[in-house]
């Protein structure tokens, strides 16, 4: 094993996606040295997976942290957005549902690649930032926040002392599995029965887009569904959410004839805008899903963020901007040089509360998204949401656009005000009353909103 004498970093950050990215950008505006470990090669020089993961959605509290590590009008290029959801049904219609009633009110697709080579480059113009790529992480020191790796020619190294690590490095944290091994952490995964396939749909041969832009295209089927986000380039990226086993299953897909009749019975539209879906969907691989619970997610100078340390599902859009709300959040606590192991202390009591409430609103929205849209009362609710939102402006905010829209607004706080909205909504169209009902005004009020 070797020692390295580069001086001791003042912050270790373990993982160089896009979370980790943009904490070092945030650590080093503060006047923090850091230091980025990746396990991967650099994706500036590297060719970017295919078929491996899900394409990711900006909402508001992404953006706001964007723009506070001044990147986003750097990333701005690469996001195109989402106005609504476009519904699908097996013939090919059904209607686009608005996100929320204002223009602003979008939700923004991105390459996971392309945000993190983005980030990236603007943290490698940062002087206080150093970069290291082929580093995979094996261990860490709680007490000194000495990192142990291994390099691309698979020597083992350990790093000087650094005052703060932090595991950055997604659901399966090399990190958190060391804190695991050394009995500091516990942390268990609830898997998802539904797994998941990637699929590219490309721009027409004239390069237009395939499908209806500024929209999340929806093909809900009640257990399972396809979804496509656009990119930039006009083509989509599609995804395919199926239970793992039983009818209708990945598992009952043998051959490529019986995937074929899948999509031909259930997707035809989709299908047809695929002209080499038999090569992909043999090449892509199948992917799990599930949500991440660890506790304590510190020990003493190392603590993990984002999917670290609470990966969700999903199916609300949330990953991203949750873990790009850790990063704004630490770093307030961290500002002016403040002891890190009770900034690390402080974050996890002020944050799990918000990062439990949207794991769970994660699981509920992937029910609506395949299931509930298909009731014949959907649309109506949805409206009448819309309809309180403008009868009365600030009481009344639909907890889905709590959640992607008003940063300003703690996840848990959003659950809470969620809950006593829907006996609201129950209670109004039982009566078939409006928002500019009295009744409206009585409930809105019994249920302090």
């Amino acid at each position: 094993m070797s020692a390295r004498s580069r001086g001791a970093a003042a912050v270790t950050i373990v993982g160089a996606g896009p979370v980790g990215t943009l904490l070092a950008l945030l650590l080093a505006a503060d006047g923090r040295r850091v230091r980025v470990l990746e396990r991967r090669a650099d994706p500036r020089s590297a060719p970017a997976e295919r078929g491996r993961s899900i394409n990711l959605a900006l909402a508001a509290r992404g953006l706001a942290a964007l723009a506070r590590a001044g990147v986003l009008e750097r990333v701005q290029p690469e996001l195109v957005a989402m106005r609504g959801r476009q519904l699908h049904d097996r013939d090919g219609r059904g209607p686009l549902l608005p996100y929320g009633l204002r223009q602003e009110e979008q939700i923004h697709a991105v390459d996971r690649a392309r945000l993190n080579t983005a980030l990236i480059e603007a943290a490698a113009r940062v002087a206080l930032i150093e970069l290291e790529f082929d580093r995979r992480a094996i261990d860490v020191e709680p007490d000194s926040g000495r990192v142990s790796w291994v390099d691309g020619a698979g020597a083992q190294h350990a790093d000087d002392p650094a005052a703060l690590v932090i595991g950055a490095d997604g659901a399966g944290s090399a990190l958190r599995q060391a804190l695991q091994q050394r009995g500091t952490l516990r942390a268990t995964e609830e898997p998802l029965a539904h797994d998941y396939k990637e699929l590219h749909v490309p721009a027409t041969p004239t390069g237009d887009w395939p499908l209806a832009p500024h929209a999340l295209h929806i093909w809900p089927r009640g257990e399972f569904m396809l979804i496509a986000l656009p990119n930039p380039d006009r083509s989509f990226t599609a995804t395919l959410f199926l239970p793992a086993r039983g009818r209708d299953s990945f598992e009952t897909l043998i051959d490529r004839a019986a995937v074929r009749a899948f999509f031909a019975r259930e997707f035809p539209d989709a299908l047809a805008l695929i002209p080499d879906f038999d090569a992909q969907f043999a090449a892509h691989p199948q992917g799990k899903l599930g949500t991440l619970y660890c506790w304590p997610w510190h020990a003493r100078r190392v603590l993990l963020v984002g999917d670290a340390a609470h990966a969700i599902v999903p199916f609300h859009g949330q990953g991203l901007n949750c873990g790009f709300e850790d990063c704004v959040l630490l770093a307030d606590l961290l500002a002016g040089g403040r002891d890190e192991p009770s900034a690390c202390v402080q974050f996890e009591r002020q944050r799990r509360p918000d990062t439990d409430a949207i794991a769970a609103m994660a699981i509920e929205n992937y029910r609506e998204m395949r299931a509930t849209v298909l009731a014949p009362d959907f649309a109506a609710r949805k409206q009448l949401a819309l309809d309180l939102e403008q009868r009365f402006p600030g009481r009344f905010i639909p907890r889905y656009s709590m959640v992607m829209f008003h940063a300003e607004i703690p996840y848990a706080e959003a659950q809470r005000r969620g809950a006593r909205q829907d006996g609201v909504l129950d209670a109004l169209l039982a009566a078939g009353a409006g928002a500019d009902s009295a009744l409206a005004t009585k409930l809105l009020a019994d249920a302090a909103l």
